[in-house]
């Protein structure tokens, strides 16, 4: 999917890099910003006669596609005891912990609410120095993250 998403080469390194980059210094935060522009990235025609902005697994799949493209330990619907985990994300003892969730326009804070109520973390405790909480929301109309919201376990 990067590959058909960015025809430009050098856009893509860049973009390979930057994200590279924002996982190594822990900046979560910044990771938005990298999603958030390679959605906007998508052409609206192909938009036309499919419903794809409507379904969570059109987003977790570009996710699960730009974490894989890099080679990282990627997990998806990781099953624990209270559930399954949309995705983690390993990287040198760090663990990003995803739940996605597609909304009507406006953010409604669900998706980081899941990771806390199930605890997900807990299956990496131990085994992460640091595990953040990453809750994605996008819009259905916008077709973009509407809401990225992080929180850090100790």
């Amino acid at each position: 999917l990067l590959n058909y998403f960015l025809e430009d080469l050098s856009k893509k390194t860049a973009s390979k890099i930057r994200m590279a980059r924002v996982l190594k210094a822990g900046k979560v935060t910044d990771m938005m910003e990298v999603f958030r522009a390679f959605f906007a990235s998508i052409p609206h025609d192909w938009y036309r006669k499919t419903e794809l902005s409507g379904y969570e697994g059109f987003y977790a799949s570009i996710f699960y596609c730009y974490f894989a493209a890099l080679g990282l330990d990627v997990r998806v619907e990781d099953v624990t005891n209270q559930g399954r985990l949309d995705m983690a994300v390993l990287f040198e003892g760090k663990c990003y912990l995803f739940e996605f969730k597609v909304v009507e326009d406006e953010p409604e804070g669900k998706a980081l609410l899941q990771l806390k109520e199930k605890r997900y973390w807990e299956k990496y405790q131990g085994r992460c120095k640091k595990i953040w909480l990453i809750g994605v929301e996008f819009s259905k109309r916008k077709r973009n993250i509407v809401s990225f919201e992080v929180e850090e376990i100790s």
